[in-house]
């Protein structure tokens, strides 16, 4: 555990007891040993809109759901390489996380953000489950180095090698924030409320800007750490 004048440090299973979620605040630093698998929109689509068996026997293998595209590739023997892995934001996938985590058990759903604490309390917490995130913005490679071993990709030749389902056996994985609780609020909409409280303060005394943002405002107000849900994602 880190000093008490930081965040908490905590090493967490894939396959974590309910206990172990209990304990996680929000803003602990998270690492995850075990397996993760990757599951976003191909795969959803595939397992509960086409009904096709999942090839993992989920909780008992792994509870944690990564939203991520590896990057990686499938060489001719069969064997996989892989360098990074790069997250992306999970509000793309919001719709289909109810079944998804009733049917498989997740308790861990890891991804770059875009959700807010009315998804959690709706999706996650009759779930018992919750929301870890990327920290910044670059930290592929660097969650790549937590990756020990490809175990296996499932579906890549129905889905391609970004939607297949790739299973990681990881080792001290992350770091991953804790952006979600058990009674669903959310770390960043916490935060950024502090943050807003100032922001009149903040540019007291300054002149107008001479150019609008985006070409649509001028308004202090209208910072974009508080409009997060509303800018678009393409990775």
């Amino acid at each position: 555990m880190a000093a008490s004048s930081g965040p908490r440090q905590i090493s967490l299973s894939t396959t974590p007891s309910e206990a172990d979620i209990k304990a996680l605040r929000l803003g602990d630093i998270v690492y995850l040993d075990g397996l993760i698998y990757t599951a976003r929109e191909g795969v959803y689509m595939r397992a509960l809109e086409q009904h096709a068996n999942v090839p993992m026997e989920l909780p008992q293998q792994s509870a944690a759901n990564f939203h991520c595209s590896p990057a990686a590739t499938i060489n001719a023997d069969g064997s996989f390489s892989l360098g990074a892995v790069t997250a992306t934001a999970s509000f793309r996938f919001a719709k289909w996380l109810p079944e998804w985590m009733a049917r498989s058990g997740a308790k861990l759903i890891i991804g770059k953000g875009g959700m807010s604490s009315q998804d959690y309390k709706d999706y996650f917490v009759p779930n018992g489950a919750i929301y870890l995130s990327t920290v910044g913005y670059g930290t592929g490679a660097l969650l790549g180095r937590g990756v020990e071993t490809v175990e296996a990709v499932h579906w890549h030749e129905e889905l391609g090698i970004a939607q297949a389902m790739w299973v990681l056996k990881c080792n001290h994985m992350g770091p991953f924030i804790v952006a979600s609780d058990m009674d669903g609020n959310c770390l960043f909409e916490r935060e950024n409320e502090k943050i807003a409280k100032n922001l009149e303060q903040l540019y007291e005394g300054t002149k107008a800007p001479s150019l609008k943002r985006f070409g649509e405002t001028d308004d202090r107000r209208d910072e974009l750490i508080g409009n997060a849900s509303n800018t678009p994602d393409n990775s």
